[in-house]
Parts: C-alpha cells; structure tokens; sequence
C-alpha cells in the first residue's frame, strides 16, 4: 500500500473510532487507533474496520468480557483491545 493511502486509512480508522457516540467505546477505540494504528498489519486494520460495523454496546461487552466473543472477532486484535486501558479509565 502506498504511504498516503495507509496515511489517510489510519486517520479515517482514527476518526472512526472516537467518534462513536457510547464514551467508553470512543476513549478504547480512539485511544487504540490513535496509539497503534499506523503500525497494524493490513489483516489487523480489516480486522479492526469489520468491529467498527458492530454495535458499540456488543463491543465494549466483547472488550470487557461481560458477554462472549463470536469467534470471527476473537482475534489477536481484539486481544490486544482487551488488554489497552486509555489512562482515562485506569
């Protein structure tokens, strides 16, 4: 992929995220996209696009644990969201 394509996927992926509308989702997903983003793996950033179509409250009960995962987000990607805590909510 050529620099200013991945330079314009991470800032819509960035803005995508923390603009969601459930807080707690905004602050996880924004804080994620916005501290890894650029160093995704293509399979990650679909990966991370295909969770962004979900409802942010199956999300944030995936994230936190409180309700199953469906096995096509069980991934290292959600793994890795599951163990990110933005500073705000430590």
């Amino acid at each position: 992929m050529v620099d200013t394509e991945k330079t314009l996927r991470v800032k819509k992926l960035i803005h995508r995220s923390g603009y969601r509308g459930f807080k707690e989702v905004d602050l996880i997903l924004g804080g994620f996209a916005k501290a890894h983003a650029a160093e995704l793996s293509d399979n990650e950033f679909d990966q991370f696009e295909a969770l962004l179509e979900e409802k942010d409250h199956d999300i944030y009960d995936w994230i936190t644990g409180t309700q199953p995962t469906p096995p096509e987000f069980d991934t290292p990607l959600l793994h890795k969201l599951k163990n990110f805590t933005p500073d705000i909510l430590k």
